[in-house]
């Protein structure tokens, strides 16, 4: 166990999510309180104290590169503002994780630079670490430890006195609905658990900025649905600024307050999901006529309210102002021109158009790349110490 734990500290300590950060008085705490009833000093019973709006990231022309070649992420830039959710959707291998890997510490930027709540990147990792938490995409629990003896065993890997430790890690874990089950071995916790129970750790250190990487990948829909409510709770119980990671649309759409698009390591655009989908400026046709056909993309052209239209082989694509009254339209302009048409839809604007939009693939269509250019798993078990 001794040697279990020395590796493990070597990994948080790395990661550098849950080191102490005495100076953010009681953000967790009194939430929790808050939730139990009991009212703060200076706070209104049952609401969080709303602080104003600041800068918490900026991050200018980062970029990330193993092989010296290619650009797993190529010079992104943005801010992210206290109290929001922002959130980075792509497909797997579009650069999500490693952009979360440089702003942790754990890989130095190949060039560009960010600033964390307040802390530069670079020059001030140890400032930085204090100031955040991380949830990363796998369990990092000790599964023959018990729930409280691992948010212990973090608070201890960080110099947070038991007397501060012991009461702050019962409170969290009544945060996450863990307390009836908190001196079960984690190794006995379904995946939902064990992912509320990071979720306790990452919080252990009153982050500042709590960085969630995939925060319901593998999960199943009714376990999503109860990690959305906590992750809902800590923007909206004491205005924490989350910034996930997914490549989930409902996710993205139901969480963020804004959402970065992001493929091939660089960031296509950047909005709120309304904004988002609202720039596609239109209802989109999507057309499959018969193989063999020559483009009878003029014909549609000339529909009524047919803002544009782009071919693929033999699917063409139609943005329309008003889809319900256009497809007809559409499809009497293709009987004329001869198409046999095999599939047609209309959809409303949506995240997944909109990365169609930029992409010109569907981010549903995309297969996940297997092998990451960070191995997590290697990286966990190292945490983990198996």
């Amino acid at each position: 166990m001794v040697a279990n734990n020395e590796n493990r500290l070597v990994g948080l300590l790395a990661l550098g999510g849950r080191v102490p950060f005495e100076a953010r008085g009681g953000m967790v705490e009194s939430a929790v309180s808050q939730q139990s009833g009991q009212t703060q000093r200076g706070s209104a019973p049952g609401r969080a104290a709303t602080a104003p709006r600041e800068e918490v990231l900026r991050i200018e022309g980062l970029t990330k590169s193993f092989d010296g070649k290619t650009n797993a992420v190529d010079g992104i830039a943005f801010t992210v503002m206290q109290g929001e959710i922002f959130g980075f959707l792509g497909p797997n291998g579009a650069g999500k994780s490693t952009t979360i890997n440089m702003l942790t510490t754990i890989l130095r930027p190949t060039s560009g630079n960010a600033v964390v709540c307040g802390h530069d990147l670079t020059k001030e990792q140890n400032a930085v670490r204090r100031s955040i938490g991380v949830v990363p995409q796998e369990s990092t629990a000790d599964e023959d430890l018990t729930a409280i003896e691992n948010v212990l065993l973090c608070a201890d890997f960080y110099g947070i006195p038991r007397k501060v430790s012991k009461p702050r890690a019962k409170e969290l874990l009544e945060l996450v609905e863990l307390t009836k089950y908190a001196g079960n071995k984690v190794g006995t916790y379904s995946g939902g658990m064990k992912r509320r129970l990071e979720l306790a750790s990452g919080l252990i250190n009153r982050p500042r900025l709590l960085f969630l990487d995939e925060p319901t990948l593998g999960l199943d829909v009714q376990t999503r649905a109860a990690v959305w409510d906590y992750i809902r709770m800590l923007k909206e119980g004491f205005h924490m600024t989350l910034f996930m990671t997914t490549h989930y649309l409902d996710e993205a759409d139901n969480l963020c307050d804004r959402i970065a698009l992001i493929d091939h390591g660089k960031i296509l655009t950047i909005g709120s999901p309304s904004e988002l989908k609202a720039s596609i400026g239109g209802d989109i046709i999507e057309v499959q006529v018969q193989d063999g056909m020559s483009d009878i993309s003029p014909a549609i052209r000339g529909v009524a309210n047919v803002v544009e239209v782009r071919r693929t082989d033999s699917d063409y694509r139609i943005k329309t102002l008003l889809g319900e009254e256009t497809a007809p339209a559409v499809m009497e302009a293709l009987r004329l021109a001869g198409a046999k048409v095999t599939k047609i839809s209309i959809a409303k604007p949506s995240l997944d158009q909109v990365y169609l939009e930029y992409t010109g693939r569907s981010i549903r269509e995309e297969h996940a790349d297997s092998s990451s250019q960070v191995p997590h798993r290697g990286m966990m078990g190292m945490r983990r110490g198996r």
